[in-house]
């Protein structure tokens, strides 16, 4: 086992994958010269060269629709946002091009392609450029979209969603590329889909995934102090969603507490909470709680960014509210 960053991950998982398979390259704005915008393609230009590792311009509909048509005639491209905040632009190639395209083909063409970069909260950064789009790009048939936690989950799955033959939406975090983890130096593969059950309770289920997941393990932590045994779930990714591992905790703890960066109409969270009272209505001994973020754009004022978002005490108020405590 190694120490490394999350940027250091995707940077391993990206290169390990273009040296096993030719097929497979970069492209993005900074991703080249620059080492990447958030240093996660750090030496890679000088490893494969500009026809494999590409800088873009800042044009995402361009950048994109290339990437889809590269995939559609049989490369595996990987496209990085530097921001998903930024994917708009690009949207319609990315749900009316790579998501539907072996649908309508009648599967005689597909798009084995990944988009990645950062998504929700990373500061100061206002309105325009704190979003969270993981419930729009989830709501598309076609689409797989993976949320990971911590390094060894990113470089697991970075490397199941390159040889993925479905288009993947790959969602990390600006507030996690500095964070440390122990990694294999053997490869290893996580797959896409299946929940990772992080802390095993009796009292009520914490649910979430990416960067929430730092606000749900502290809460179960200080939750403990009082007594009160949580279960923790990280998704890992939201399609798709592993509704079983849910409804097994809540079988179990009877309660159930959502915790999610978006915001909160028709957000993951809601469809969780959709699912559980129709697979596990008998089993619950109240309602499905949701920390979601304030429903209003980001503000720049850092206290009312910490006004707007999920944080620990409303995790562990929601989780009494719950218990009835």
């Amino acid at each position: 086992m190694v120490e490394k960053q999350f940027r250091e991950v995707l940077r391993d998982a990206m290169s390990e994958e273009m040296r096993r398979d030719p097929k497979v390259f970069l492209m993005g704005e900074e991703v080249a010269q620059y080492n990447g915008a958030y240093k996660a393609s750090q030496g890679m230009l000088d490893e494969f060269g500009p026809e494999r590792v590409l800088d873009t311009p800042i044009s995402e509909l361009g950048f994109t629709g290339l990437g889809i048509g590269a995939a559609m005639n049989g490369l595996r491209p990987i496209i990085e946002f530097m921001t998903f905040n930024f994917s708009l632009v690009a949207i319609d190639q990315i749900i009316n091009g790579a998501a539907k395209i072996k649908s309508m083909s009648g599967g005689q063409c597909s798009a084995p392609i990944v988009f990645r970069g950062p998504t929700g909260n990373a500061g100061q950064l206002a309105s325009q450029h704190s979003q969270n789009f993981e419930n729009w790009y989830a709501n598309t048939p076609g689409l797989k979209v993976v949320i990971p936690s911590n390094p060894y989950d990113a470089k697991g799955l970075l490397k199941a969603a390159i040889r993925d033959d479905d288009p993947v939406i790959f969602m990390e975090s600006e507030l996690m590329y500095g964070d440390k983890g122990m990694i294999p130096e053997d490869e290893y593969l996580l797959p896409i889909g299946v929940a990772d059950l992080k802390k095993e309770g009796n009292d009520v289920t914490l649910v979430s995934f990416g960067k929430m997941m730092k606000i749900v393990d502290q809460a179960a932590i200080e939750l403990e102090k009082e007594g009160i045994s949580a279960e923790v779930i990280d998704l890992r990714t939201v399609r798709p969603l592993d509704y079983a591992a849910i409804v097994n905790s809540v079988k179990k703890t009877n309660r159930l507490v959502v915790v999610e960066e978006a915001w909160p109409l028709a957000s993951i969270s809601t469809d969780i909470s959709y699912h559980i009272q129709k697979n596990a209505f008998d089993y619950l001994d109240a309602p499905v709680a949701r920390v979601n973020s304030m429903d209003v754009p980001l503000p720049y004022a850092p206290t009312l960014i910490e006004a707007a978002l999920p944080n620990v005490k409303r995790t562990i108020d929601a989780a009494k509210s719950v218990m009835y405590v």
